[in-house]
């Protein structure tokens, strides 16, 4: 099968047209490799690329959140597994400890650039009927991230609290 001279044309426009799309995406993946989070970060004092929510404070989420659900463990992890589900975020790391509570670090990516942001939870039982939540997420790359991370955990808040 030979190509026609506008076939070649066509694929060369769209070549050229994806080059700085595909030469991010190497920067990205050379600039930011996957790192897993063993424990519940904080975020920077004055970041712009940070949010959390819970544990030793919120920082840039903007409404006010009930962090004790009336939830069993299990049932926020059955939901947190949905989330992950729906999202096509991938997980590098989760941990249940003999109390019951649980920790997760994931990795969710921007819709058209691909940047990563990290996403972790830590579940903590209260009893067998309620629990607290605690939610961080940050990006990888860059000082600010245009409000993504506070609207990221915002969904995910949503999601686990059903």
């Amino acid at each position: 099968m030979q190509l026609s001279s506008r076939q070649i044309k066509g694929i060369t426009l769209v070549l050229i047209l994806s080059s700085p799309w595909l030469l991010c995406q190497a920067w990205i993946a050379t600039s930011a490799p996957d790192e897993v989070w063993t424990t519940m970060p904080l975020c920077p004092e004055n970041s712009g690329n940070c949010a959390h929510l819970g544990g030793d404070g919120d920082f840039r989420m903007d409404e006010s959140y009930t962090l004790t659900i009336n939830q069993s463990a299990e049932q926020v992890r059955e939901r947190f597994q949905e989330y992950l589900d729906d999202s096509s975020a991938d997980l590098l790391f989760e941990e249940e400890l003999d109390s019951g509570d649980y920790y997760a670090h994931m990795v969710e990516r921007t819709v058209f650039w691909r940047f990563p942001d990290d996403v972790a939870l830590l579940v903590t039982v209260i009893d067998e009927n309620s629990c607290s939540i605690e939610l961080h997420s940050q990006s990888r790359l860059g000082g600010g991230d245009l409000g993504v991370n506070p609207k990221r955990l915002d969904g995910l808040y949503e999601a686990l609290i059903g």
